[in-house]
């Protein structure tokens, strides 16, 4: 396995905007039909907005036919990227990282979406958050999961 690690070259593919999940399919798609081409992996991670990665043991010529004949594909980025620079984005990462005790969040979703609060504790091991609403009279801890919340300013120490 290691050494067909070695041969595979990982494209950073630029895409159109919020495309990033339809260009994978289209790639799917495309791969039935051009037998030539040979994609091991296609990957679109969240943090990398506008782009997505295909791992393949094809030269730069072939990403180039690829973008082609896949809608929402605009460019090639020149130079191919080694696994270990894209490894990170293997990882998963929890929901709550990034939110701490104190953290301004705006709940997303939920009864009381749109409210702002401020964080009282963190759950990493459920990925949930303990809230009170800025706007309550009386300060009721809310209890919700980590993807119900965006992040709107971090109160420094």
């Amino acid at each position: 396995m290691a050494e067909n690690e070695s041969e595979n070259k990982i494209y950073a593919i630029k895409t159109t905007a919020k495309q990033e999940r339809t260009v994978v399919g289209n790639i799917v798609e495309a791969l039935k039909d051009h037998k030539e081409i040979t994609v091991v992996a296609v990957m679109s991670p969240d943090e990398l907005r506008g782009y997505v990665l295909v791992e393949s043991p094809d030269g730069i010529a072939r990403m180039e036919q690829l973008r082609e004949i896949v809608p929402h594909a605009r460019a090639v980025l020149k130079g191919a990227s080694s696994f270990a620079e894209v490894e990170h984005f293997l990882e998963p990462k929890a929901v709550v990282s990034g939110i701490d005790e104190g953290t301004i969040v705006e709940l997303i979703a939920g009864p009381f979406k749109g409210e702002k609060a401020v964080v009282k504790r963190v759950d990493l091991a459920k990925e949930e958050v303990t809230l009170e609403l800025y706007e309550s009279m009386v300060p009721i801890p809310i209890t919700v999961r980590g993807d119900n919340v965006r992040v709107i300013d971090k109160i420094a120490d």
